[in-house]
């Protein structure tokens, strides 16, 4: 190796001058800045101050020089002495941010994990043993450095025809261009008596650098084969279009236990925990960018499949690149019960794993491996999603816990989670250990939540679906993954006291109920027999509530589970606060659409649209709901009736009121709900909405609470879209004078976030309306589609994108 590395030494001394100049001729032309542009993407986002850099094989320091100038520290490798004393004199004052060292490729003197990056151009070609330098540079890289190596396929004409034809072709080209021959200025035969010797001349790339990176540790190889495009001059690519360059880069991962995982890469494979005890099927997701840890893991219970069908699909649909920060899904807590067909109780030691958090390291084996979950996942954690479902003998309907004895912020940062899944309900947790996710909130200050969906030890498709956006929806609404969030058909309703009944004999257990039913107080809800069928216990409700789970199987066990259910709160809800908010921000900006509006055609042919359908009768009382800045209030008053508008928020009333103020219109605003008008029943002839009902959280109370206020025989006229399918923030196809072109990106969000978490987005409608009117007792009503076309004739400010429709409703003499 000596005696070849020697030789090589030898010949690259007699290169220095030349070499040097091809460099020089890169720095003063467009090369640098592209090469510059090349490196530096690659780096890592931190301070450039902070990047240590080795460039191996430097030759006269193009790299140390360009990277040095932008700020960087270099430590330069060759080993050729003549190449690094013409790299020092290049890079001259510069040297203070290079250090310039003399060593072998193939065996660096640095020690383990020294460097941020590591780089190398067209060396890897001319070493004797390659794969052993891969080895040591992947060595010297720090967790989560990268290797960046530029190279081609130098001297493969010596082995192939074909490439030998294309080369002589590209010293013909550069013959007739007039250039000078990058090959036949240097003593070409030494040079291919090297190659001859290495192994990489007769070795097809970049395939076999990615599998020899691979083998040498490396995570998230990726190859450019046309990267000479960007970096290499017109000279250049006369001189060696027949041997292209490449660029491969790779990332030395680190690890979360014993799985490697670098930023941006995916890894699946097994988590060792309890000194290799347990052995875990687990996926190591991690982004580019720094963030969060969040822990997803479904078969603590090993027989609820859902969420274990959910994480094994997650694992495959979940990209890097739109993760923040780290997430480990563990697809089975319990692996050997589950390979076992256990249900929730331990095969072995006969305990429950979710009642023995946070478990002893010398107890038994669900103990060990409470234990083990806890110091080795738990631990590690920011957030943690836990995911279950009906056992063998438990039907259930959807819902949600969320962890409750913690400090204030972890319990409210809970909710915010339980908040994005889309069930009915939601339970606040009230004890601090036993279960995984409450034990991680109240000990290690981790929000936490523990979703139930499935039965009977079954998975449906749309109970796993029905998971893996939930779990989604919380990714996105934490921050760890960049996606918007699915929509909701609830938004799941508190519960603060749940009872848990369990059974006071073995038995026969006959339930009249299902989950999801609501009870009252002392009603009847099952009972349990012997085998002779004689009555050993009856089950009644203590108190009023909804039934979220029971038990399904035939048979009960004295001490075990029958069945639970919840009180509902009645609370504020915070998705009224929020759009509140979002309307205030709108506020100033309706104002002035509202003022234009009333002064444009569309006012005309907005009244001759309302006329059609009034009563013919003067001085109507008539309440505009979500009146906003009062465009329909100031309208109908103007024809002489009487006019009340509302709203939610009280910054568009204030507005209202100053516009009716300018229009000289008799009317009165007041802030109040649209889903709780306070007004007595029977009260107005009319109610008229524009693009309020898509907005409601409880759109169907809201039309009981209307008609509940309307006359018998007055009408309701409510124009709105199906907003719930339309993207606010694409604008591309609207006027440049547009009302959206003037709302900012941030805005236009956070709208459709609101939306997402409104039943009403995910419903086709009018058809929505239309069966919700009839349900709650309508029985007159109709609906007209070509609204839009009528109103909006042109596209300009006031256009509306979304088709509207109007319904019509008649309240029943």
């Amino acid at each position: 190796m000596e005696k070849l590395l020697d030789e090589i030494e030898s010949y690259w001394s007699t290169r220095t001058e030349g070499y040097s100049e091809v460099n020089h001729k890169e720095l003063a032309g467009t090369q640098k800045n592209a090469w510059l542009k090349v490196l530096t993407s690659q780096f890592p986002d931190k301070p450039r101050e902070e990047i240590r850099i080795l460039d191996i094989g430097t030759g006269p320091g193009f790299f140390p020089v360009i990277l040095a100038e932008a700020g960087y520290h270099v430590d330069a490798v060759d080993y050729t002495e003549g190449m690094l004393e013409k790299a020092k004199e290049n890079a001259g004052e510069l040297c203070r941010n290079i250090c310039f060292w003399r060593m072998d490729a193939q065996k660096l003197d640095f020690e383990d994990n020294t460097f941020d990056v590591v780089i190398s151009r067209n060396l890897t070609w001319n070493l004797e043993h390659p794969d052993v330098a891969y080895r040591e540079w992947v060595r010297v890289l720090k967790a989560g450095g990268r290797l960046l190596n530029f190279d081609a396929n130098w001297y493969g004409y010596l082995y192939e025809e074909e490439q030998r034809k294309a080369y002589e072709n590209d010293r013909k080209n550069v013959e007739n261009n007039s250039l000078d021959d990058h090959y036949l200025c240097t003593d070409i035969e030494r040079m291919e008596r090297i190659a001859l010797q290495v192994p990489l001349s007769k070795i097809s790339r970049p395939q076999w650098d990615v599998k020899t990176l691979r083998e040498a540790g490396l995570l998230g190889i990726r190859t450019d084969t046309e990267i000479w495009k960007t970096v290499w001059s017109e000279e250049e690519r006369l001189n060696y279009q027949s041997t292209p360059m490449f660029m491969v880069t790779g990332v030395k991962p680190d690890h979360f236990l014993n799985l490697p995982v670098a930023a941006g890469e995916k890894t699946e494979g097994f988590l060792e925990l309890g000194d290799g005890e347990f052995v875990l099927p687990a996926t190591i997701i991690r982004g580019k960018d720094p963030g969060k840890t969040v822990l997803v893991t479904a078969g603590l219970h090993a027989g609820e499949y859902v969420g274990i069908q959910t994480l094994i699909e997650l694992s495959k649909r979940l990209k890097p690149e739109k993760v923040k920060g780290q997430l480990v899904l563990v697809k089975v807590l319990n692996r050997e019960d589950f390979e076992k067909r256990a249900g929730s109780i331990s095969w072995e030691d006969g305990k429950n794993l979710n009642r023995v958090f946070p478990g002893r390291k010398d107890g038994t084996k669900m103990e060990r491996l409470a234990a083990a979950i806890t110091e080795s996942l738990i631990r590690k954690a920011d957030y943690y999603i836990d995911l279950h479902g009906g056992d063998d003998y438990e039907e259930l309907t959807p819902y949600v816990y969320f962890a409750g004895v913690a400090k204030p912020e972890i319990v409210e940062a809970s909710r915010k989670m339980a908040e994005q899944v889309d069930v009915p309900y939601m339970v606040q947790s009230n004890v601090s250990t036993g279960g995984a996710y409450n034990y991680a909130a109240s000990t290690f200050h981790i929000p936490a939540v523990l979703l139930e969906r499935g039965c009977m030890g079954t998975w449906e498709r749309e109970e796993v679906d029905s998971m893996r956006r939930d779990v989604r929806n919380i990714l996105c609404s934490i921050g760890a993954y960049n996606g918007i969030r699915s929509h909701s058909t609830y938004y799941p309703l508190k519960m603060d006291d749940v009872r848990y009944q369990c059974a006071s004999v073995n038995g026969l257990w006959y339930p009249v109920k299902k989950p999801g039913d609501i009870v009252h107080q002392d009603e009847y809800l099952g009972e349990i027999r012997d085998y002779e069928g004689n009555v050993q216990e009856i089950c009644r409700a203590d108190m009023d509530g909804v039934i979220l789970y029971q038990v399904s199987s035939l048979q009960v066990v004295e001490g075990g589970p029958v069945i639970t259910y919840g009180n509902i709160v009645r609370e504020k809800d915070e998705r009224k606060t929020r759009i509140a908010q979002y309307w205030t921000r709108r506020s100033d900006s309706f104002l002035e659409q509202r003022r234009a509006e009333l002064h444009s055609a569309l006012a005309g042919r907005w009244m001759a649209e309302l006329k059609k359908y009034l009563p013919e009768k003067k001085n109507l009382r008539i309440l505009d709901v979500g009146c906003g800045t009062g465009f329909f209030t100031i309208l109908l008053a103007k024809e002489g009736h009487q006019v009340t508008g509302i709203d939610l928020t009280p910054d568009m009333i204030t507005h209202a009121k100053e516009l009716t103020e300018e229009e000289k219109a008799d009317c009165r605003f007041m802030v109040m709900d649209a889903e709780a008008p306070d007004f007595p029943d029977e009260e107005f002839d009319v109610i008229v909405s524009r693009n309020l009902t898509w907005t409601l959280p409880d759109a169907e109370h809201a039309y009981q609470e209307w008609f509940r206020v309307l006359k018998p025989g007055g009408v309701m006229i409510n124009l709105d879209a199906n907003y719930g399918a339309a993207d606010f923030a694409d604008t591309a196809d609207l006027p440049e004078n547009h009302a959206h072109h003037q709302i900012q990106d941030e805005l236009m969000q956070e709208c459709e976030d609101i939306k997402r978490q409104l039943p009403i987005s995910s419903f086709l409608r009018p058809a929505w309306d239309l069966e919700t009117l009839s349900r709650i007792g309508v029985e007159e009503f109709s609906f007209d589609l070509g609204i839009s076309k009528r109103i909006y004739t042109e596209k300009d400010e006031f256009y509306n994108p979304t088709p509207m429709f109007l319904i019509f409703a008649k309240k029943q003499r």
